[in-house]
This record gives C-alpha cells, structure tokens and sequence, in this order.
C-alpha cells in the first residue's frame, strides 16, 4: 500500500502540473489519428516514438541482504521529442530517480532521497522505416544526495535503440553503455551496461502484455557479482482519465542471475501520462 501511495501521489503532482497543456490542447483541437487507443498503444511502446509523455515508474525490489529488506526506486523520466528539420527528430528522455535504500546489514535504517540522474539524447529519423532506430548519448550526472544512492560519477557513453512493430507486435532493443570520465576520485570507477529487450503483444480495448526486463553488467567487477538478468513480464492498458490520455502497467521479474545479497525478485508499477501531437490543419 505504501508503494501505491508513493505512485499515485508523485503521479497526481505531475498531472497536476501537465493539466493546462493537456486541457488546452482538448479543448482547441478534435482528436488526430495519433491520439487513438490503437496509435497510442504503438506510440508508448516505441522509445523513439513523435509522442511526449511523463512516466512514473516505481520498482520494488524485495528480498534484499540477509534480512531480507525491500528497496525502492521511483523514476520520474519524462520524454520529449523534437523535430529538428523535415527529416529528424531529437528525443530527449531524462530519468530522475527517487531511492530509498535499506541499509543492507541491518535489520532497519537506510537513506532516502535523489539517486543519480540519467539523461539521453537519440537523434532518430522522422520518417523511419519498417525499422525504427534512434542513436545518441547518453550521461550519468551525480545528483545522488547520499553517497550511498549515487555512485559519485560523472559518465557518459553511447545509447541505441532499434525495434520493429509488425501487426499488434512490438519488437525491440535498446542498449546502452556508460564510462565514468570525472568525479570523487575515492569512488570506484564506472563501467556498465544495461540492455533491455522489449516485447509487446497489443490487445483490444487498449489491454497489451509487455517484457521489458532489463539486464545489467558492470565490468569492472568480476563473476558473480557483475550481471543481473531478470526473466518475467505483465500487462498494461491505454485508457483516459478524463481527458487525460494514461499507460499504466504492473510488471513482475525474477532474477535468477545477479550478484550476491541483491534482490531476487521485483515488482514494477507505472502510471506514463500521455500528450499526442494535435493534427496539421489540412491546407
């Protein structure tokens, strides 16, 4: 219940602040091709896709340590694409993580606050093909107000994504890799990928099921400790509260790949607030 309330109150702050775009753009323009259930359903599962939209991701990690402790992750990360000329678009997609982590040798006590941010940016075509791709960088800025959220680093590396949407499916990638190039030097150095694959099967009334784990490698330790690869999925649906276009989504992965002590099983529930383009006038 308290993971629900985190959700749901950080995903009524930023409603709140999104309305006005939102109601002015209902109000003054009929809805487009690109704003029904089925475009939407297409639009949120494509990372590069001509769609704003605010995402509020909780995911709960349970298990954890010796005692048995859940941490939590909440990802405020919105994303904003930006047409460039006639031919290509820059998607701006920022994650802001909000982190309580439970001291991992004790039964109580942790730290509470802002973990590291993450900002990419992909440079994708504005008329794509069959496949669907963007490539850009990506950074890792140390905005962690705790040592122990953050890992004191400045990075950064390259992120590329590439997916295929034939019929109700969605198939795709997304990979990225980051190497720390400043901060504390009494830090570790940063060294680590993430990849997540992505599949999605549409269903009617705006239902679709989803897998999106994503598997991480940090190669600057050795086995056992440097992958976490999560097995498992869920389901979504595009629907409206009110006027407000929403993707909401409950997703369960177990990890039976990961370093020791960490958490053997999670839960991931979101709430992405959408905000498809209104339709040229016709000339």
């Amino acid at each position: 219940m308290l993971v629900l309330r985190r959700l749901l109150r950080s995903s009524l702050l930023i409603g709140l602040v999104c309305a006005s775009t939102g109601a002015q753009q209902s109000q003054s323009t009929s809805p487009g091709p690109g704003s029904s259930t089925e475009d939407l359903q297409k639009a949120t599962q494509n990372p590069v896709a001509s769609l704003i939209s605010v995402p509020v991701q909780n995911n709960s990690n349970f298990n954890t340590g010796p005692f048995d402790r859940t941490g939590d992750v909440l990802n405020i990360q919105p994303v904003i694409p930006v047409n460039l000329n006639q031919s290509w678009m820059l998607i701006s997609r920022v994650i802001q993580p909000i982190v309580w982590q439970p001291y991992p040798a004790n039964p109580t006590g942790g730290e509470y606050g802002l973990g590291d941010m993450n900002p990419t940016f992909y440079f994708s075509p504005s008329k794509p093909g069959k496949v669907i791709w963007g490539v850009g960088p990506s950074f890792l800025i140390p905005t962690a107000t705790n040592q122990v959220l953050g890992q004191g680093k400045f990075g950064m590396g390259p992120s590329v994504v590439a997916l295929v949407q034939p019929g109700k499916w969605t198939l795709g990638a997304l990979a990225t890799n980051i190497w720390s190039v400043a901060g504390s030097g009494g830090r570790p150095d940063v060294n680590q990928m993430s990849l997540q694959y992505f599949v999605n099967y549409n269903l009617p009334s705006g239902w679709y099921l989803s897998s999106a784990p994503i598997l991480t490698a940090n190669w600057e330790v050795s086995q056992p400790n440097r992958w976490t690869i999560p097995v498992g999925g869920g389901v979504g649906r595009i629907m409206r509260i009110g006027f407000q276009p929403v993707n909401i989504a409950a997703q369960f992965y177990g990890n039976p790949v990961r370093p020791p002590g960490s958490s053997p099983w999670s839960m991931r529930l979101s709430i992405a607030f959408l905000f498809p383009r209104a339709p040229k006038p016709k000339q």
